[in-house]
């Protein structure tokens, strides 16, 4: 199976490693004509959506890169079109919720809970239920964290899988029908010396429902 990394390549060196450590195949590319040799796509973190992508002014929105925002919106919907197996990283997240027409909260009231402070923070994440986190790592983990953004509103289909219980920040989503995941942390950073989760976990089972 080889994934899709939809970016630009000069941003994408820690999600080439982490597919590359355990072994899948992968392509970056913001293309589609690229994107179309792939089984599944995986959308990176990275800056802010352009808010009037979903509909609303900037109010502390940042690192806007719009022609990146419209490469990767396309891209989410050529993955929508064909089924594909899609996991969306932090930003990549936010990106599946906006393509399904969800918003987002552009400054989070408890956004130094979660900021990037030259190197991720770390707090608990509380899998919901019969989610596939909960499947994959239990009912509570400890999760990394680099944003100031969080969901607002969910687009159609999707569905809670994680939230902090600091907040109720949602740091994990699932469609409920469509082979979509999304991720509020890092699975191709956390830090062995700091947490028991492991990101080869999320990516085993990504992998596994693109087969």
């Amino acid at each position: 199976m080889r994934i899709g990394i939809v970016g630009r390549k000069k941003d994408t060196g820690n999600y080439e490693a982490f597919l590359e450590r355990h072994g899948a195949e992968h392509l970056t590319s913001l293309a589609i004509s690229d994107l179309a040799a792939c089984q599944g796509l995986l959308f990176p973190g990275g800056g802010d959506i352009t808010p009037a992508f979903f509909g609303e002014r900037d109010r502390g929105s940042r690192s806007i890169d719009t022609e990146l925002d419209i490469l990767q919106l396309q891209a989410f919907e050529y993955g929508i079109n064909r089924r594909l197996p899609i996991l969306g990283i932090c930003k990549g997240m936010q990106i599946i919720n906006v393509g399904l027409g969800g918003g987002i909260i552009q400054d989070l009231p408890t956004a130094d809970c979660h900021r990037y402070l030259g190197a991720d923070q770390y707090h608990r994440a509380y899998n919901l239920p019969g989610s596939f986190l909960h499947r994959l790592y239990g009912e509570d983990m400890l999760v990394n964290s680099a944003h100031h953004q969080g969901l607002g509103k969910l687009g159609k289909g999707l569905q809670v899988a994680s939230r902090c219980p600091l907040d109720e920040c949602v740091e994990g989503i699932c469609h409920e029908s469509l082979p979509i995941l999304g991720v509020q942390w890092h699975p191709e950073r956390l830090d062995p010396a700091r947490t028991q989760a492991r990101g080869i976990v999320l990516l085993s089972y990504f992998l596994s429902i693109g087969q």
